[in-house]
């Protein structure tokens, strides 16, 4: 940590006892943090659930701190330039900490370069930077998870159900398993690793696939919708397996074949990732046989534990544990109904 910070940190931790000594009711003014947090949409799933954890947790700290900190959200809806002017904002006011769930995860190194001239920490989360542009300096972070490991669950639940009985997967008894694949945005990360690997989960078990059709959705409902309305005319009944990046697209799925007239039980076997509370109402209801959990509670614990240690002046490696002295990577775990009573809550 640079001099510079130290002192910034130093000077905000002097605030920080301060307001535990006098208290709120002092003639005081109670000390307030600025926490700016720039997503890459607001109105996704999962990112929503994450930013609902984030502000409870931070409220949580407010309470048992007696400071006020204040959260500021910032939605890019999807463009990197508007994110970009978002963080200009953030550190022109001179917000002690920003998190930025980056739009384009390309785009990292001008971020990290303007956080470093302002020396504000900055904390991306669950869309990946490129290593090189984390590296470039010390005070930025990234708290997620792997995505391939998402993949390989995800075929899992797949591979799982085949093993148990093929006949329910297999309808037209070719002994090959037709699928298609609902990705997310083109050249992501996490959509390509999750496609790969979920796919290559079932190869490397032996068991005999076929693609149908691929096309991204964007991570949308509304647009996995559509295109899965598509592959139903084209390939109707054929469909045995719906791959979906994210619990949103498989939703959109689940909708196309109900709008379709398809009962429950004939729906294909869809899978998702994320464990959002829609997707769980879905795996309880049927239509949605098996998801993977990212942990939104657990992103937002740990970026609630790095903003603290990194306001404190602490090392940010005694709040988390920090693998290269840069990630905080959480545990996916796979989500199928019979999981739903022990789902932790968040």
């Amino acid at each position: 940590m640079s001099t510079r910070m130290r002192r910034r940190m130093a000077l905000l931790m002097t605030c920080l006892l301060a307001a535990l000594l006098y208290g709120c009711t002092d003639e005081r003014e109670t000390p307030t943090v600025r926490v700016g947090v720039a997503l890459y949409q607001q109105d996704d799933t999962f990112i929503s659930t994450v930013v609902q954890q984030l502000e409870q947790r931070i409220k949580e700290e407010e309470r048992a701190r007696g400071i006020k900190i204040n959260v500021t959200l910032a939605d890019a809806r999807s463009s990197q330039s508007a994110q970009n002017e978002q963080v200009d904002r953030f550190l022109d006011r001179g917000y002690d900490v920003i998190c930025v769930n980056i739009v384009d995860r390309t785009a990292a190194a001008v971020i990290v370069d303007k956080a470093q001239a302002a020396q504000t920490p900055v904390i991306f989360f669950n869309r990946e930077p490129v290593e090189e542009d984390l590296e470039r300096w010390e005070g930025a972070y990234y708290v997620g998870s792997k995505a391939a490991r998402a993949g390989q669950l995800q075929g899992g639940i797949v591979l799982d159900a085949w093993r148990e009985d093929p006949a329910a997967l297999d309808r037209n008894g070719d002994g090959v398993l037709q699928y298609v694949m609902l990705e997310g945005e083109p050249g992501h990360q996490d959509a390509l690793l999750r496609t790969e690997y979920s796919i290559k989960t079932l190869m490397t078990a032996g068991v005999p696939t076929e693609k149908l059709a691929n096309d991204t959705a964007d991570w949308q409902r509304g647009l996995a919708a559509v295109r899965m309305q598509q592959w139903l005319e084209r390939y109707g009944r054929e469909i045995e397996v719906v791959f979906a990046n994210n619990d949103d697209m498989a939703l959109g799925a689940i909708d196309a074949c109900l709008a379709a007239g398809m009962e429950t039980d004939e729906l294909p076997f869809i899978v998702g990732v994320d464990a959002t509370p829609p997707a769980l109402e879905a795996l309880a209801a049927g239509t949605l046989q098996g998801t993977v959990r990212n942990d939104a509670a657990g992103q937002a614990e740990s970026m609630t534990a790095l903003i603290c240690a990194l306001l404190d002046g602490e090392d940010p490696a005694q709040a988390v544990t920090l693998e290269d002295g840069k990630y905080v990577w959480l545990e996916y775990t796979t989500v199928t109904r019979e999981d739903l009573e022990a789902l932790p809550a968040g």
